[in-house]
């Protein structure tokens, strides 16, 4: 009898000790983190508006100046890069204080901007309005109120320069932005390369079953090298690629192409209908319709994921912004205990 209660205290201790460990809960993922988010920080002679912008446009015209906003977003890395080049720095900072009165708006604040007698609305709400899909976006504003030119994303002091020329000279009022950059260009510094995805052909409109992705190159452009020896190359891109037609226009050429709308044109009327001022660009189509380009400076692991929300078709549950898909993809990301460097 001893034997049998000592031998069932034993098994009740036995399990007294394994049962907590057979029901422990795994233990949870770290979270991995935003790597390369940057706050920007404004230059103190950045106007402190009221956010009446037809009054600030109204007010910088009287002082012989434009208006610009600047569009922004917490954490954007872009934004601040293009802060500390053009606007903090010199040799172009003095100019633009002398040209133009800046104001930041938050693509995603909450402040009431009295955009024109018609529109009041949230900050936010202004960036759909005026469809801002990256920041930074400068817009340009004449006295009127009205739009003159438009940088979508960053710009070096260089480029962003010939922007500004463009609206202090008001050229606006006698060509487009794109072809007046494209009047500015000197030199020939690139030769066309080779890509194993890129398609040769004229007839765009025949891309109907699946999308297209047409990259603006020229021979003048000092991107275009880097472009194909850093992210052309890289698996995941080539990945995209492989799903699209990707095909190659000189945005400088007369030679003919029919365009995506069945147009005939030529390659450099249609770089200008499309309004594309940085080289090299990719504006990304389906079914015969722009979905969204890359215009601008992008790290991988945007331009990576602005490439899948075409190629995928994400552009279908996150029409607003390739940026909604992107940060569906990095709240995964994190999700799974990896980390997310969106400035490498």
């Amino acid at each position: 009898m001893n034997n049998l209660i000592k031998t069932s205290f034993t098994l009740v201790m036995a399990c007294l000790f394994f049962v907590p460990h057979a029901f422990a809960k795994e233990p949870e993922t770290e979270r991995g983190k935003v790597l390369g988010s940057v706050m920007p920080e404004h230059p103190s002679w950045f106007k402190e508006s009221f956010l009446e912008i037809a009054d600030d446009a109204a007010e910088a015209g009287e002082a012989n100046k434009h208006a610009i906003l600047f569009m922004e977003m917490n954490g954007c890395p872009y934004c601040s890069k293009m802060i500390e080049e053009n606007f903090k720095a010199e040799p172009y900072k003095a100019f633009i204080q002398e040209n133009f009165d800046v104001i930041a708006l938050n693509v995603k604040g909450e402040r009431e901007v009295a955009f024109n007698d018609e529109t009041t609305a949230m900050e936010k709400e202004i960036a759909d309005l005026l469809k801002v899909k990256y920041t930074p976006a400068v817009i340009f504003l004449n006295k009127e109120n009205k739009q003159v030119a438009r940088v979508n994303g960053y710009r070096n002091a260089e480029e962003f320069k010939l922007v500004l020329d463009y609206v202090k000279e008001q050229a606006y009022e006698k060509q487009g932005l794109s072809a007046y950059l494209d009047s500015k260009k000197r030199t020939d510094s690139y030769t066309f390369r080779s890509h194993p995805d890129l398609e040769d052909m004229t007839d765009l409109s025949s891309i109907t079953k699946k999308p297209l992705a047409v990259l603006f190159e020229d021979k003048s452009c000092v991107a275009c090298d880097a472009l194909h020896d850093g992210y052309l190359k890289d698996p995941e891109v080539r990945k995209s690629l492989e799903k699209m037609a990707f095909v190659r226009l000189d945005g400088l050429s007369d030679s003919k192409i029919i365009d995506p709308e069945g147009v005939e044109t030529t390659s450099k009327a249609f770089a200008e209908k499309l309004g594309v001022t940085y080289r090299p660009s990719i504006v990304l189509f389906d079914q015969g319709k722009e979905i969204v380009r890359i215009e601008s400076k992008l790290y991988r692991f945007h331009f990576s994921g602005v490439l899948e929300y075409v190629a995928d078709g994400h552009y279908k549950e996150y029409p607003n912004s390739p940026f909604d898909y992107i940060n569906a993809k990095t709240e995964e990301v994190l999700q799974s205990g990896k980390d997310v460097n969106i400035a490498e």
